[in-house]
This record gives C-alpha cells, structure tokens and sequence, in this order.
C-alpha cells in the first residue's frame, strides 16, 4: 500500500478500457483486504468509529484528499460509519488512481 499512497492521482480522459485480470488483482493485493472489488467495477471500503462527531471528521478528511488529488469518491456518512466507493466514472470502471485514492484513504485512517 505504501507505494500506492507515496502515487498521485492522473486525471482520466477516457478512451481506455477500466482495469481487468491480473492488473486488477495486483493493484488489490497492494491495497490490502480492507477494500472489497465489487463486480470488478468499483472499489468499497466501510469505516467504524466511536460515534458521529469522529465520523463526520474522517468524511472531511477524505473530501478534502480527494479535492487535493482531483478525483472525487462517494462518500456515505452515518453514525459512527462512512463507507466509501471509488471508480472512473469517465471509463465506468476503475483505474490505478482509484487504488491510488484508495491507499491515501487507507493511510490517512490509520493516521
């Protein structure tokens, strides 16, 4: 995962075809297990805290990592829980800079 956070995100122009097979596997082994690859379309992440405060404090965070690297996930707040999902949206389908986004997510939880 440390490679992955240490990337930047590269803004898509569409075009090329979303990540498939061995190059989807790699970017999620580099990951790490907390990210689920849903229909190979989209990456999905669930983060627990104490209460809503510390949750709504972590939704800020990744919006504003997400503002710094220009791609721009769902995000899904609820007490005590957000939930995360990244993809391309100009290809449908993901990318290295939603495994990119997704460490730097990874990296500032664990911070």
């Amino acid at each position: 995962m440390t490679d992955l956070a240490a990337k930047t995100c590269v803004p898509c122009r569409g075009g090329i075809p979303p990540l498939a097979g061995d190059e989807l596997t790699d970017l999620h082994s580099q990951l790490g297990t907390n990210w689920t690859i849903v229909e190979d379309h989209h990456l999905r992440r669930e983060y627990e805290f104490p209460d809503f405060v510390s949750a709504l404090a972590f939704t800020n965070q990744v919006g504003a990592l997400a503002e710094d690297e220009g791609h721009h996930p769902d995000i899904h707040l609820a007490w005590g829980r957000v939930a995360v999902e990244i993809w391309t949206h100009k290809i449908d389908g993901l990318t290295e800079s939603d495994f990119v986004l997704a460490a730097k997510i990874e990296r500032a939880y664990g911070a």
